[in-house]
């Protein structure tokens, strides 16, 4: 008999895609449902009270705003902004934007007014659907604030689409240059499907309810939690969350009795450095960054679960995954490749190697983006034959894929290579750090040395005799070339919106620290 992980390993090598001809997210995530269980809870809305909003009740209002748009001019491939944070509109914004056959723009309310309209006017997005604060936001694009008051109860047949065709632009966090937009097509909830379904233990057990405090305009909370959660009948939590709080995420998960959560990292960190547990979980999931093996002991302890970290990028997400019900996590790997992917490390020649090299995934995975928006030369240079490159390095321990770092990331000192992720991951285990972002800063001798950015938990103060304990603490644990040569202390870490350590900036200080 096959074990478990055995098991597992038959499933992925004997996956396959089985796209249908026909597809249009809009059905999987609203009609298909509507059809067969129209008073089925899709959305838990506790922006404003609790509202449970049905399937049947999802898809009048999608087929309401459909009617709406398609009155303004709005026509099949035309580009759609959505411009709003967790709500029912938001979730039939989209849906009534692909019912078109148009293209949804998932747009965040936290940019400031340059990178929004960056975003809209990259696009060509002349429509946006949001609320009266989104709208003060806009310059010259048109916004559309509906109401259900507004809208009819007239039917709306949605569009004949394939999985080829585009559905929605997503744009990158930035966080490596300035920002892509990934055109995805028809295909990418069901590409997401298998990686968000393990990443949860097999979402879709009785009584599951999924909440994430991510927004909703974010590849990981839209297509990590709203869409699959719709696709697959498991009720999804909306709620507001202006900066993340313990205390309200208690009392969401508590009125929203959910059961399974995406946290991104940086919300973990915060409940960690609070040791604030949450009883009553049966799935906890995070990605964006590695989380190290102290993160996963303190998670055990505090959920009473494994978190499951799970892998991917905008262009291509979901690739891999942890599953503690079926195979023991290995801290600083995030997991195995998802069935469906095909994952590799390529070395400088571009072939499969088992030492560190570049991820990259096969071509042919349903979640992989068809191209980036008007950028033919940028879209050509992340392929290589039959891989999508990444940028990121990796090494396989195993099947374990351990993520190093982005490829623009890696240290170079004394002709060593060197992730800052182990380190990272070494320095939280420390009981006086509350987070860290690690970077290379030139050195003439050396060409880079390791410094390390610290912000530490209250009741700790900064001193050249904590920076030392920090250095002999990693020492210790890690190879000797590996330790922090420097260590800087500071209030807070640069962050993207979506809580991504912004190592850029981390590395653009150090560089003016070293000219100093």
């Amino acid at each position: 008999m096959l074990s478990i992980a055995d098991s597992y390993q038959a499933l992925a090598d004997g996956f396959m895609w089985n796209l249908p001809d026909r597809l249009n997210m809009a059905g999987q995530t609203c009609d298909d449902w509507a059809a067969a269980e129209p008073g089925r809870v899709a959305i838990i809305d506790l922006t404003d009270g609790r509202r449970d909003v049905s399937y049947g009740e999802l898809k009048a209002l999608a087929d309401g705003l459909a009617h709406e748009l398609v009155a303004r001019g709005v026509k099949r491939g035309d580009r759609v902004g959505v411009l709003r944070s967790q709500g029912v509109w938001t979730a039939a914004a989209h849906i009534a934007i692909w019912k078109i056959g148009a293209i949804s723009i998932p747009l965040f309310k936290l940019f400031m007014r340059d990178a929004l309209q960056s975003r809209a006017r990259d696009a060509g997005a002349r429509i946006i659907v949001t609320d009266a604060e989104g709208a003060a936001m806009l310059d010259g694009q048109e916004a559309l604030i509906p109401e259900e008051s507004d809208l009819s109860d007239t039917l709306f047949e949605t569009a004949d689409t394939g999985p080829e065709d585009p559905a929605v632009l997503i744009y990158t966090s930035g966080t490596t240059g300035s920002p892509k937009g990934a055109l995805h097509g028809h295909r990418m909830l069901t590409g997401h499907l298998p990686g968000v379904e393990i990443s949860h233990d097999f979402l879709g057990q009785p009584g599951d309810c999924l909440w994430t405090p991510a927004d909703w305009a974010w590849i990981g909370g839209l297509f990590d939690v709203l869409m699959p959660g719709l696709a697959l009948g498991v009720p999804v939590v909306a709620a507001r969350m202006a900066k993340f709080s313990i205390g309200e995420c208690r009392d969401i998960i508590s009125q929203g009795a959910v059961r399974n959560v995406f946290f991104p990292p940086t919300a973990l960190r915060m409940l960690k450095a609070e040791e604030a547990g949450i009883p009553g979980l049966r799935s906890v999931a995070s990605g964006g960054e590695p989380l190290g093996a102290e993160m996963l002991e303190w998670g055990r302890r505090a959920f009473g679960l494994t978190i499951n970290e799970f892998y991917g990028q905008t262009e291509c997400n979901m690739v891999a995954s942890s599953c503690g019900v079926l195979f023991e996590p290995k801290p600083g790997c995030i997991g195995k490749p998802v069935p469906g992917f095909d994952v590799a490390v390529l070395n400088d020649s571009g072939q499969p190697t088992d030492s560190e090299g570049e991820v990259a995934v096969r071509r042919g995975a349903a979640s992989m983006m068809l191209e980036y928006w008007n950028r033919p030369e940028v879209t050509a240079e992340k392929f290589a034959g039959d891989w999508m490159l990444t940028g990121d390095r990796g090494i396989w321990e195993g099947d374990y894929l351990r993520f190093v770092g982005r490829e623009d990331d890696v240290i170079t000192s004394s002709g060593y290579r060197i992730g800052p992720a182990e380190i990272e991951d070494c320095l939280m285990q420390h009981p006086s750090v509350a987070t860290v972002g690690v970077v290379g800063k030139p050195d003439a001798l050396r060409t880079e040395i390791v410094k390390a950015y610290v912000v530490l938990r209250p009741g700790y103060i900064a001193t050249d005799a904590l920076a030392a304990g920090l250095q002999d603490f990693v020492k210790q644990r890690l190879a000797r070339y590996s330790y922090p040569r420097e260590i800087g202390f500071l209030d807070a870490l640069p962050m993207t919106v979506t809580g991504k350590v912004i190592r850029k900036e981390l590395k653009a200080r150090a560089t003016a620290e070293a000219v100093q």
